[in-house]
């Protein structure tokens, strides 16, 4: 059995146990980086628009010389963008946002839609151009390469919600949602379009999911009530997964009557990333019509892998479980395992399952530990 088809077996899109579950692991630049020198392989990078998404898509030969079972593509930065860099050290991103390097992840430092109230405001900003093939380069030559032997997932993170939050500033747009500003519900609206965009040209190049990412929980509770996600949010993410698996079915059409054309015919999944505590909105997030759940972060009210799994393990696949706060650069090497061992045994308990930390890998955690990671994985995944 193949990574391929492990995964496909995993996530519920063919009939049968995979023989063991599927591992998968993301790596921050200096890990890639240590990887790439210790395995004779080049470190390539594929800039995204938002640059903590860059290590998502980025050093995918790196992550399947590891171990690693599916291949993440994505937008790049378009060929004719350049972005302007200034003298603290920060710089412009292809959004406009002003960027700087945090001790971990990037930040966002100005807003470009900070003063946003109307409408008129929201159609005054110039949104990257979607379709610009040269973004999409590097997810065909990887799909091309890897497409028949490895599960393709198509990353559309910071997708609705977050992409707002990051023009406007999280703060601000926590507030207007409350104050129902005019411009809240049609940037949304802008967003969707945009993420949509993009993810229809990497369904029309062949991935096999599509990557959502937004948080919309915090480490104790939602960031909003479950109302205003029905309000101003669910059918954006519902027309959206509608539209891009409704592409999918059109390709598996056209593709029968085309012997030229070679296009895998099993439907698109469809996969949502959200950090924080949002078991309140997991009957939604079925409802829109995601099939996995990810990172089902560990250690927030409503996610101990037994309670999900008895009461969820019906209606989702899960990808993720393995804590990253702590876990994976503090615990022992007795903890990690236990708890690898433990989501196993639980989540991946009758198939639905792809273990992985419940986010990228940052450089707190020691090269050896990713090492470790992934022998526990392998070793404890064996159905």
């Amino acid at each position: 059995m193949n990574s391929r088809e492990r995964v496909l077996r995993a996530f519920r899109v063919k009939e049968g146990m995979p023989d063991r579950i599927p591992v998968q692991f993301d790596l921050c630049r200096s890990l890639q980086d240590h990887f790439a020198d210790e395995l004779g392989l080049e470190s390539k990078y594929t800039n995204n628009l938002f640059e903590d998404v860059t290590y998502r898509i980025s050093g995918n030969e790196i992550r399947l010389a590891l171990g690693s079972e599916v291949v993440v593509v994505g937008a790049s930065e378009s060929a004719s963008f350049t972005p302007e860099r200034f003298d603290d050290g920060t710089w412009l991103n292809e959004y406009k946002m002003r960027m700087r390097q945090g001790d971990i992840y990037v930040e966002v430092t100005e807003y470009p839609l900070a003063s946003a109230r109307t409408r008129a405001d929201i159609d005054a900003y110039e949104w990257p151009d979607a379709g610009d093939p040269s973004r999409y380069t590097d997810a065909e030559e990887l799909i091309a390469k890897y497409g028949n032997d490895y599960f393709i997932i198509g990353d559309i993170e910071v997708t609705i919600l977050s992409l707002a939050q990051q023009l406007v500033g999280m703060e601000k747009l926590l507030m207007d949602m409350a104050l129902e500003e005019e411009y809240v519900p049609y940037l949304f609206e802008k967003c969707e379009a945009f993420q949509t965009k993009v993810g229809l040209e990497l369904v029309k190049r062949g991935v096999d999911a599509v990557w959502v990412g937004d948080d919309f929980g915090s480490q104790q509770s939602l960031l909003f009530s479950p109302d205003m996600f029905r309000r101003l949010l669910k059918e954006h993410y519902t027309r959206q997964v509608r539209t891009l698996k409704a592409a999918k079915k059109t390709l598996i059409e056209d593709a029968r009557h085309r012997p030229d054309q070679r296009v895998h015919e099993s439907e698109l999944v469809m996969i949502l990333h959200s950090d924080g505590a949002v078991k309140m909105l997991l009957d939604d997030i079925k409802d829109i019509g995601f099939d996995v759940f990810n990172p089902v972060q560990p250690g927030v009210p409503g996610h101990s892998p037994r309670e999900i799994e008895d009461e969820y393990g019906d209606k989702f696949a899960f990808w993720g479980g393995i804590d990253q706060q702590y876990l994976m650069p503090n615990g022992s090497d007795e903890e990690l395992e236990a708890d690898i061992k433990g989501k196993c045994e639980t989540l991946g308990e009758g198939g639905g399952y792809m273990i992985a930390p419940a986010h990228i890998i940052q450089s707190d955690v020691s090269p050896e530990r990713v090492k470790f990671f992934i022998e526990m994985c392998r070793k404890h995944g064996e159905y």
